[in-house]
């Protein structure tokens, strides 16, 4: 693969030479060729998978196990925008045998869930995606199981648009999908999306039978149910019908942040700016420490040393509780190691909190990309002891603390994290 690639890298330095009188194209421009060639190599390896699954009868393991038989072509697998070679954005999706730019769909690790996916989306949903053209227009080019290329959100789930042909196609698939598995409340999620095609076909009636249809197998004790039917609700103005379900709600699981959470959203709407505010803080208990010192914690990192906020004090640091298993926490991390290389040398630090089980993997992911900063890992994932004390029940949380050990926010990510810590270092 080597001699492929610096063969590659000479062919084209005489190419370069040789047609030094034409224009650079334009970033755009390169970014649409980008695309066109990224579309054919999706479409070459959807041929190849067909050839595949004649031979075999089912799909390979890994886009690897159709070189060279499939697939002659190895460069196929290399998105043009790629700047990493093969190197996916998310480990999980890492290639057991050669550099593959592109995430597929069916590897061990998704299959089983993907192909229940299936089941309810048909063959309009993603086989193989590529996240390196991302722009405000579009996060991934996918290749689904049909054949199709389309441009789509990175969530796909809940964009039905985007992956079917129009709102029709959506609802006869969906309809049908959840037809098939009406028991299955793993895809409940798909019932609000239903409603909400439903009301943009002025299908109102439809909309009606399939809340009705779901009320009558709402099973009282289904904690996840009921949040389906308010988001259905919601998505037809009866505010008063899901302040009663989510009041009946808070009186069995009293000291639910998510139920908590939805009653905010509720007395906003009706007007309630007081109840609003009060279950707001019930729903997020951290909003009450911003401004604040946070309380200092006492561990140890990665290698065995005592770790403790108090140490960073006088500097800014982010206190960012995260794995290597979260995809939202990869996808964010090239921007927190971006801020840190720019402003360390500043009085900028991080310290992670790891959520990981897996002490080799966490290992490897932070040899593979460098990452310098110190790292808290106790291997009890969601029962890690300092996650615990500051109450973290969602990654990525990265919480930013100033140089006085006050917190300036819990959801210091993307560009705000950078105007964050220029703020905070200024003072």
């Amino acid at each position: 693969m080597k001699t492929i690639v610096a063969l590659g890298i000479a062919l084209s330095l005489l190419v370069g030479f040789a047609h030094a009188e034409e224009a650079t194209p334009e970033p755009t421009e390169q970014h649409e060729r980008n695309i066109e060639t990224c579309t054919h190599n999706l479409l070459a390896i959807g041929k190849a998978i067909e050839a595949y699954q004649k031979e075999h009868g089912d799909f390979p393991m890994w886009l690897s196990d159709l070189h060279p038989k499939y697939l002659e072509d190895a460069n196929v697998f290399i998105c043009p925008a790629d700047e990493k070679g093969g190197k996916p954005i998310y480990t999980q999706n890492t290639d057991p045998e050669m550099p593959v730019s592109y995430s597929y769909e069916l590897n061990p690790e998704y299959r089983e869930w993907k192909t229940a996916q299936r089941e309810v989306y048909g063959d309009a949903m993603p086989l193989i995606r590529c996240r390196h053209h991302a722009n405000d227009d579009f996060a991934v080019l996918n290749l689904s199981f049909s054949g199709r290329v389309y441009r789509s959100a990175n969530v796909w789930e809940n964009r039905p648009l985007e992956i079917y042909e129009n709102a029709e196609a959506a609802i006869a698939a969906l309809a049908a999908g959840i037809q098939r598995h009406p028991d299955n409340r793993n895809f409940g999620y798909v019932y609000p999306m239903l409603v909400d095609l439903y009301i943009q076909a002025e299908r109102t009636e439809d909309a009606e039978n399939l809340i009705n249809g779901y009320k009558e197998t709402l099973k009282p004790d289904s904690f996840g149910e009921y949040f389906v039917l308010g988001d259905m609700l919601k998505l037809m103005n009866r505010d008063e019908e899901i302040l009663q379900l989510f009041t009946k709600l808070e009186e069995q699981f009293p000291e639910n942040r998510s139920v908590f959470s939805r009653l905010v959203n509720i007395h906003e709407r009706l007007g309630n700016a007081e109840l609003a505010n009060e279950y707001r803080l019930k729903a997020d208990p951290v909003l009450a420490l911003i401004g604040n010192t946070v309380p200092d914690f006492s561990a140890e990192d990665l290698e065995g040393n005592p770790i403790s906020l108090e140490q960073y004090r006088g500097k800014v640091v982010l206190l960012d509780f995260w794995a290597v298993w979260c995809g939202p926490c990869i996808a964010e991390m090239p921007t927190v190691k971006r801020v840190y290389d720019t402003y360390k040398d500043e009085g900028f630090d991080i310290i992670g909190i790891s959520l990981d089980t897996d002490e080799e993997r966490l290992r490897n992911y932070l040899k593979e990309n460098e990452i310098p900063w110190r790292q808290v890992f106790s291997g009890k994932g969601w029962d890690s002891p300092v996650s615990r004390q500051y109450g973290i029940r969602a990654i990525p949380a990265p919480w930013l603390i100033d140089k006085e050990g006050k917190l300036i926010s819990h959801k210091a990510r993307g560009e705000a994290l950078e105007n964050m810590v220029v703020e905070a270092l200024k003072e």
